[in-house]
């Protein structure tokens, strides 16, 4: 069996990882504790925060080992099975759903039941024609019995597979112009009240989040609700969601995972961790900030740049700390601490390790895929999920004994390969030469 072998990022890479390696730590206080409380007391669309955590070893970077059950003590430090190997742990949030990424999952924790509380019958969203976004939409909107309609730009693919499979099937599709899409905002609204028709009501995100802001969503009021409460109400109530659902209301489900994770049996509250995600919104990556902030913890957020400069995702950062303190009236716990850092942010933005404009697959990607695979019985995306492990990896293999754990999230993705192989035939092609090795 010929053995593949994988390439570290780029040196750049590494540089701007090691730049910005002031530790960021926080101490919990009661404020803190009150605002979990308050959090934490909704009904969630996720019966439990539960995921999974797993440890990769991995030696001179071509080879990998999966350890399905790694040990934790005392929740503070975790346990190194193979100090002869570099190593890092990842959370299995690519097994929240079979059919949608456990980031998407993350982000509609909070708000599908917001959605179902509001009595809202029809989503309107929007997306690329591989969106996973839409199709988390179309999947879960399906499961609670609401209507979605998703407006994908572009022309239809000649077959339908990946994302656009899903959302076909579980949705309403509706493939639009790229010169019209390019005006979310007035498409979203004009499709949302071609739906309301004459009686019905067209609401954005803004208009139903204050309830989400009160005690109004807490779990003894869900117990009492009619989940099916727009019955004998024969008003239609559209509900527009922005593309990516990159709202504050998404940070919520991320906050619930961090607390998940942070428990003394888990990673615990006490031990330095660097926690890789990749980021295509960003919004991932904020949430996780936010509650490693909130609750004290000594961690450290790194997100892969995708979809933008790090310009953008500073803004966007900026711009979703600013809506959440507005939408659930709370200020941040003072992090002076900051101040010297080149960003003053709760997230380190970081290069991927080959640069490229957003959903290009390069040479080599797909095997570095199939060779993760393999290994470990992992699947990992090249547009996405690739660059997180790459980072985890640099990182893992630059830290020294004591020094903090590295922890990547991975957020899903693996639909998107159907759509990948599609349009990159002849990467995908390869592999089937590389059969002929084994």
């Amino acid at each position: 069996m010929s053995v593949m072998r994988f390439q570290l990022p780029s040196k750049h890479v590494s540089a701007a990882i090691h730049s910005n390696s002031l530790q960021i730590v926080s101490k919990p206080n009661i404020a803190s504790e009150e605002f979990m409380e308050k959090v934490l007391n909704r009904r969630w669309s996720l019966m439990s925060p539960e995921t999974k955590i797993q440890q990769i070893t991995h030696t001179h970077g071509s080879n990998f080992r999966l350890n399905t059950h790694p040990a934790f003590a005392d929740g503070n430090r975790m346990v190194d099975m193979n100090k002869q190997s570099n190593y890092f742990y990842i959370v299995r949030d690519d097994l929240l759903h079979p059919l949608i990424n456990g980031n998407k999952a993350r982000k509609l924790d909070a708000l599908l039941p917001l959605i179902q509380h509001n009595s809202v019958t029809d989503v309107v969203t929007c997306g690329g024609c591989q969106s996973a976004h839409t199709a988390a939409i179309a999947v879960l909107c399906a499961e609670k019995g609401i209507v979605s309609h998703l407006l994908l730009r572009g022309e239809q693919p000649e077959i339908l597979t990946g994302y656009n499979l899903m959302s076909t099937i579980y949705g309403n599709v509706t493939y639009v112009p790229r010169n019209i899409y390019a005006n979310r905002e007035d498409m979203l609204m004009n499709y949302a009240k071609s739906v309301a028709g004459d009686n019905g009501s067209v609401l954005w995100f803004g208009d139903i989040i204050q309830a989400s802001s009160t005690n109004e969503l807490s779990t003894s009021d869900f117990m009492q609700m009619d989940v099916s409460g727009s019955e004998g109400n024969h008003l239609r109530k559209i509900l527009v969601v922005n593309e990516g659902a990159g709202d504050s209301v998404a940070l919520l489900g991320i906050i619930r995972l961090v607390h998940y994770l942070s428990q003394d049996h888990l990673l615990g509250k006490q031990r330095a961790i660097k926690f890789v995600v990749d980021a295509g919104t960003g919004t991932t990556a904020v949430g996780l900030g936010l509650a490693a902030l909130y609750l004290g913890l000594p961690w450290e957020v790194y997100a892969v740049m995708l979809a933008e400069k790090i310009d953008g995702y500073r803004k966007q950062e900026e711009w979703l700390i600013s809506e959440f303190k507005k939408h659930f009236n709370i200020e941040f716990i003072d992090h002076s601490h900051n101040v010297n850092r080149e960003d003053a942010g709760i997230v380190r933005w970081v290069e991927r390790g080959r640069p490229r404009k957003f959903g290009n697959v390069l040479e080599g990607e797909v095997e570095a895929c199939q060779q993760i695979a393999q290994q470990t019985g992992i699947l990992v995306d090249p547009v996405y999920t690739l660059a997180a492990w790459e980072t985890a990896m640099l990182l893992s293999s630059k830290e020294a004994e004591g020094g903090p754990e590295v922890v990547m999230l991975h957020t899903g993705g693996t639909l998107g390969m159907f759509g990948l192989a599609q349009r990159y035939k002849k990467y995908f092609g390869m592999l089937r030469k590389g059969l002929n090795h084994y």
